[in-house]
């Protein structure tokens, strides 16, 4: 038998040792994903609405840029990604975007368009199917269908005997998260006031 010579040796043991080394798994934890828009009047409708599909970076990023940029980027969102945002949430939400992360422009707001801005923000329609619009939950949600997320119905059957069901429920809502119905994560809204949240979950639990 050949004898191996000692550095043989010691190259065989770095070459198991490299191979040991990169074979191991790597295991990589993203951070969880918490962060909203600026606050201000129509963040609610950004943060319910824009952070379904996408993180805050993907606007907090972009230069400044005029309102015709966010037109046409909501535009196709709508027409292109199926992004459900309501007509009546098309304004106040451009004159967000523009406002917090556009550049500044010379022409002024019409005063019609910000009256009926500021009566959309400030005086929703009342009830728990209107919060679901407003923060954009229906983007993801049906009641009697899945889409992205479980229908309301599928939620309700699920926790139908759960004593614990309103405080779970409202935590997903507050915190978001991922796990409980798949992969998916949903982004969390902490905008979304204990009272809404509340008429949310008692709503979303009704569900048969």
């Amino acid at each position: 038998m050949k004898k191996i010579h000692p550095d043989g040796w010691l190259t065989i043991l770095l070459t198991c040792t490299t191979l040991s080394l990169t074979a191991a798994p790597v295991k990589i934890e993203l951070p969880a994903e918490t962060g909203v828009f600026k606050t201000g009047p129509g963040v609610e409708i950004a943060n319910g609405q824009c952070l379904v599909c996408h993180s805050v970076e993907y606007v907090a990023t972009q230069p400044p840029l005029p309102r015709a940029f966010w037109t046409a980027s909501v535009k196709k969102m709508r027409e292109k990604y199926g992004a459900a945002i309501p007509d009546e949430q098309v304004e106040p939400l451009l004159e967000y975007l523009a406002a917090h992360y556009g550049a500044v422009v010379t022409n002024p707001v019409p005063a019609s368009i910000s009256n009926s801005v500021t009566k959309i923000i400030i005086q929703p329609a009342p009830g728990a199917a209107a919060s679901a619009t407003k923060y954009g939950c229906l983007g993801c949600h049906n009641v009697s269908v899945k889409i992205v997320g479980p229908s309301y119905r599928a939620i309700a059957d699920k926790y139908r005997n759960d004593p614990a069901a309103q405080a779970k429920l409202t935590e997903q809502i507050q915190k978001g998260g991922s796990g409980k119905w798949g992969p998916i994560i949903m982004p969390p809204f902490p905008q979304i006031t204990p009272a809404e949240t509340k008429a949310l979950t008692e709503w979303i639990l009704e569900q048969k």
